[in-house]
């Protein structure tokens, strides 16, 4: 399948949940697994066929970098428990859309650059918006009730690490720095996600992103509605 058609698949079927409130999607995968991209793909695609998008990452969510790396700068632990705000995640993003909420929220908490928390007034989702959140481990335990639909993009580790090192090399000090960072950190890490969460087997779609310009869909939930 060529990407635009397999956007277009999922853009159908996201459409296809009717739940009389804000659809929450969540899409997750392993660092450089191309989760941003798509997200943005399928925004894009959605807000063009004229639905109301909301569309953010977890990486508005960060914790300050005291915290972030109390435990070492290359700590998996580290970055899997301490990265980010899991409650500012769910009490300022997701449980405004939830069944009852005022469907007041915020798109982010905390300004990684600055270092500092994020002063941003809530903004009014109406009653049929759909919120697309990237990021990783977003199945883990204290988030997964929060997603109305968890999209799992898949990479294998080799893939996602070249990306990411493609990417962020330069950011992170040079290729010997980043690959020291990818080994030490966000591999563990997302293989101690696998181990708590199992992304994979508790997701409602897979995307098969290795091959960029022919990922692969395989739906496994059925559309809900009210």
């Amino acid at each position: 399948m060529d990407r635009p058609a397999l956007l277009s698949e999922l853009a159908k079927w996201i459409e296809r949940q009717h739940l009389g409130r804000p659809l929450r999607v969540g899409v997750d995968g392993r660092t450089a697994s191309g989760k941003t991209t798509l997200a943005d793909e399928l925004s894009g695609l959605l807000a063009k066929r004229g639905r109301s998008v909301i569309r953010t990452s977890v990486d508005g969510f960060h914790r300050p970098r005291v915290e972030r790396y109390a435990r070492g700068r290359h700590s998996a632990e580290g970055y899997y428990h301490d990265a980010r705000d899991l409650p500012a995640i769910v009490a300022l993003l997701l449980a405004p859309l939830w069944p009852g909420g005022n469907r007041r929220y915020r798109t982010a908490s905390f300004d990684l650059v600055a270092d500092l928390p994020l002063a941003q007034e809530p903004e009014s989702a109406v009653v049929d918006a759909i919120l697309i959140v990237d990021g990783t481990f977003l199945q883990r335990p204290e988030l997964r009730d929060y997603w109305d639909v968890a999209l799992f993009v898949r990479a294998s580790a080799a893939t996602a690490e070249a990306r990411g090192l493609s990417r962020d090399a330069a950011k992170l000090g040079g290729e010997a720095a980043a690959r020291d960072l990818y080994a030490q950190r966000y591999r563990p890490a997302y293989a101690l996600n696998e181990q708590i969460a199992e992304p994979e087997a508790n997701c409602d779609a897979i995307i098969d992103n290795d091959n960029l310009d022919q990922p692969q869909l395989h739906i496994r939930a059925k559309a809900r509605s009210i």
